[in-house]
């Protein structure tokens, strides 16, 4: 456990969420509180105890957060793991089967075609762009002084506005805000859990989350199937630009020199869309608010970034503290709360059997406010992502995009993104929640964002 020397503990902010339950749900209140909110569902044991399995609705369900464990499903015997088919039956219809739905054979070709595309270099190459559309969420922001504005909307704006310069630089053939509002929709309509899918219902069956996802599905294919028109024509003439999507397009696998398939890359351009932009925009959603809460780390942070800018904006290394901030953040609030996987062959795991067909979950949530990981694990600490405190933390004990061989392949991309955005947004205003907010709670919808919407009151601070 990370021992670490900073404010003392009554000073420091502890966001409420759900309390862990101490009795297990019957069925179908089970059913009911995690069609509502899953997070609402964990037991004080999950929290406590580096293994929990038993029966429940959905079969026999093992939760590991034992980090060497964990790396052993992750990374050792990954193989013996696929994504669970409750997760590809809600996303895949959105998504199509893309790096985040693929599976096998399909999934390594996707994964070694489009690695080259994420590299280091090209990330950093991006830092421009991204600092651009920092520069235009502050001055958007600024025109809001003294005013209540809906934070989680402009964490969506100004991600999307990322999405414009970095992947398609010929701009979106339709409103942006009316793509955040149809990937709000989708998330939306298929993130509550369907008792037809937990009792195993055969997809043939309508479930009613699919149903009123299927207006924002057909948006999405529109969307991308006019960007993947348009890029081409633009190719062909030799006047692409070279941003993701002209890379995408132009991608080969390195070991045989075949590209994606058409609705391979369609798959994939609407997973960089909706789960890459969703996951980012919450992270710093969640940033503003935590900021708002802890004086002290703002005035660091404020004074971090005061003499970090420079006359093109930020340069992402000089930024130390910003990225604790992001980094403990996604701790306390990981954009994707619970990774699933059902084992393809007996196992065992520690001294747990896992049967053939039995679900495995990983859940950052819970990981990471583990009692015998962290210390003081409900409390905003960023500096324990800093220098020794951040050498101490397991490799597995921390995993806001994933671990092993399908570790998210953005994640340098949106870390870089979410640090430059968050300097600009806070170099340029300050954010306060209003004393008369609703409660800030973490809803689960696929990703976690907040219940009723974060309305903050900002005001310039130069």
């Amino acid at each position: 456990m990370q021992s670490l020397t900073i404010s003392p503990p009554d000073a420091r902010f502890r966001p409420k969420v759900p309390p862990p339950l101490r009795e297990p749900l019957g069925l179908f209140a089970f059913l009911r509180a995690a069609r509502a909110n899953p997070i609402t569902t964990w037991m004080e044991d999950h929290f406590t105890a580096p293994v929990v399995a038993g029966e429940g609705a959905m079969g026999r369900v093992t939760v590991v957060s034992d980090p060497d464990l964990i790396r052993y499903l992750f990374v050792e015997n990954a193989r013996n793991y696929r994504k669970d088919d409750l997760q590809r039956r809600v996303l895949a219809p959105g998504l199509g089967n893309g790096l985040l739905t693929a599976e096998g054979d399909e999934w390594r070709l996707q994964r070694r075609t489009l690695a080259p595309i994420f590299n280091a270099r090209t990330v950093e190459g991006f830092a421009p762009a991204m600092n651009a559309a920092g520069a235009r969420i502050a001055r958007r922001l600024a025109r809001r002084d003294g005013m209540r504005v809906d934070v989680a909307l402009e964490m969506t704006r100004a991600t999307l506005d990322v999405l414009e310069r970095t992947i398609f630089t010929h701009g979106l053939p339709s409103d942006p805000d009316a793509l955040g509002r149809a990937i709000t929709r989708f998330l939306e309509a298929v993130g509550p859990i369907d008792p037809l899918d937990v009792f195993g219902v055969p997809a043939m069956v309508p479930r009613i989350g699919r149903l009123r996802a299927r207006p924002a599905i057909r948006f999405f294919a529109e969307v991308v199937d006019a960007l993947i028109d348009r890029r081409r024509d633009l190719m062909e003439a030799g006047a692409a630009p070279q941003d993701l999507l002209t890379l995408l397009l132009a991608a080969q696998d390195p070991e045989t020199g075949k590209g994606l398939t058409d609705l391979e890359v369609k798959a994939n351009i609407v997973t960089f869309i909706a789960a890459g932009h969703e996951t980012t925009a919450n992270a710093l959603t969640w940033a503003l608010y935590c900021l708002s809460q802890d004086g002290a780390a703002r005035a660091r942070l404020e004074a971090e970034v005061d003499a970090a800018a420079g006359q093109d904006g930020f340069h992402y290394p000089d930024l130390p503290f910003t990225k604790a901030v992001m980094e403990e953040a996604m701790r306390l609030f990981p954009p994707v709360p619970f990774m699933s996987r059902q084992a393809i062959r007996d196992d065992r795991i520690g001294r747990i059997k896992i049967p053939r067909g039995s679900l495995v979950m990983v859940a950052p949530y819970v990981l990471h406010r583990h009692r015998t990981l962290w210390d003081d694990p409900d409390a905003f600490v960023p500096e324990r992502f800093l220098g020794p405190a951040r050498q101490s933390i397991s490799r597995y004990a921390y995993l806001p995009f994933g671990a092993g061989p399908r570790v998210c392949i953005g994640q340098s991309f949106s870390l870089q993104e979410q640090v430059i955005l968050l300097a600009h947004a806070v170099r340029a205003m300050r954010f306060t929640l209003p004393p008369d907010h609703a409660p800030v709670t973490p809803l689960h919808r696929v990703t976690l964002r907040p219940e009723h919407g974060l309305r903050m009151q900002v005001e310039r601070r130069g």
